[in-house]
């Protein structure tokens, strides 16, 4: 049984490398410009989900102050709506400055 799994596992890192004996000597095989795009992605990503984990914490505030005074729920409507307004064009931006760069 430790012989087979040794043996898929020696597979696996020689498809997993297979790749890297692929590429010309001399060249690292990842153009500047992919570099700076996969980093615009990561903060993409990293500005999604925290303007997902700040819209969650708004809405749940907003249906707590709206349980608690159910006479503000205009004012509280409106406000959420401006500051989920806010927090999605941050998002937005985001993803302009990733296509753009």
């Amino acid at each position: 049984m430790v012989n087979k799994k040794t043996l898929l596992l020696a597979a696996l890192f020689l498809l997993i490398a297979c790749p890297m004996f692929g590429q010309t000597p001399g060249t690292s095989g990842i153009a500047p410009g992919e570099i700076k795009f996969l980093g615009g992605m990561i903060g993409l990503g990293i500005a999604g989900g925290l303007c997902g984990i700040g819209q969650g914490k708004a809405v749940a505030g907003a249906a707590e102050a709206i349980a608690r005074n159910p006479g503000a729920a205009g004012g509280i409507r409106f406000a959420l709506i401006l500051g989920l307004v806010f927090i999605e064009t941050l998002t937005i931006y985001a993803l302009a400055i990733v296509l753009k760069g």
